[in-house]
């Protein structure tokens, strides 16, 4: 599959998350077999560029390419100056944000309440891609179902994107009006697919090998972008290549292996925040990652209060060791699979 001008070595994708897709989150998932992974989205004011969060967003230094960075707004012109700003610093990849769903980026026009009035997203999506166009950078698209029930337009957005230069779309399978609660559903994403002649990419509720294969039946999509499950366990991610690759079922990661990846992304981590920052931010990843493991729930409340980073890392470290010495390979729960309608 390609992007653009940029060949991609699978079709696994990680979704852009709020606060999770970093770098050194980044770096782990495509360790672990992403095709592909999108950074964490950047407003596109630019009184925020300067923050220290929107500086720590756009770093990719050692990252395997394409660079991909998200923005999210609700003004054209701010939009196409945002995607010349982000070129500029080593973006290979714009990606559009219309599919956040959280209340403070909707209550802006941004996010997926853009796709409530298509006038003003094609014009964003015109503007950035006009951006973009001279140095050679593709524009991707990620969106929902549509605002609500009542309002599925994804469709005909998608058609408006494509015809105004939009090189790869994704679609939650969602609405806005469902933030993240029910099931996601993929008839929306068949027929998008099906409008359209540029790849396109189905998202939502993909938490196992068996559900990617049946969602790229189900739609035809061109790959699949995992969020939530990826997070709790970026394993999973090779995981779906493999069965996708070859209809067979991959063995649960060594544990040793689980052990070096995540101490590394510690390490990552902490160089990327400081030591400080970083042992408080790494808190979310920990509880995400090790809370299903045997005893992990309880390791990870017992390390809340931790805000040494050296001492966090160790406690990583010695837990996980104990854990492959009862368990060669990482034990858990399975993943909860819904249905493919």
């Amino acid at each position: 599959m390609r992007i653009g001008p940029h060949a991609l070595p699978n079709a696994v994708f990680v979704a852009p998350m709020a606060g999770v897709t970093d770098r050194p989150f980044r770096q782990l998932c495509r360790r672990f077999g992403a095709g592909y992974a999108v950074a964490e989205m950047v407003a596109a004011r630019p009184d925020l560029r300067g923050t220290a969060k929107s500086r720590l967003r756009g770093r990719h230094e050692g990252e395997p390419g394409p660079f991909a960075v998200q923005i999210v707004g609700a003004d054209a012109a701010a939009m196409a100056e945002s995607a010349a700003w982000n070129v500029a610093r080593g973006a290979q990849v714009i990606d559009i944000n219309m599919g956040c769903p959280a209340r403070k980026v909707c209550s802006q026009w941004s996010g997926s309440a853009l796709m409530q009035n298509e006038a003003l997203a094609l014009r964003i999506i015109e503007a950035v891609v006009a951006a973009c166009a001279p140095q050679g950078v593709p524009v991707t698209l990620k969106m929902r179902t549509g605002w609500s029930a009542a309002q599925r337009n994804a469709v005909s957005l998608a058609c408006a994107a494509e015809g105004a230069g939009v090189q790869m779309i994704t679609v939650h399978g969602r609405t806005r009006e469902q933030g993240y609660a029910g099931e996601a559903e993929y008839e929306t994403i068949a027929a998008v697919k099906a409008a359209v002649r540029v790849p396109v990419v189905a998202n939502g509720d993909i938490d196992s090998p068996e559900k990617a294969a049946a969602v790229l039946a189900a739609t035809r999509a061109d790959a699949v972008m995992l969020g939530r499950a990826a997070w709790r366990a970026p394993w999973l991610l090779r995981q779906v290549a493999h069965y996708l690759a070859t209809g067979r079922q991959l063995a649960a990661p060594l544990t040793l292996e689980v052990r070096s990846a995540l101490l590394d992304h510690l390490h990552a981590h902490y160089a990327l925040y400081g030591e400080a920052a970083g042992a408080r931010s790494a808190r979310k990843h920990l509880q995400r990652m090790l809370g299903g493991l045997p005893g992990g729930d309880a390791f990870v409340q017992s390390l809340m209060p931790e805000a040494s980073a050296l001492r966090q890392w160790q406690a990583v470290a010695d837990f996980l060791m104990l854990l492959a010495e009862r368990h060669e390979r990482l034990p858990g729960e399975a993943p909860i699979r819904s249905q493919v309608a």
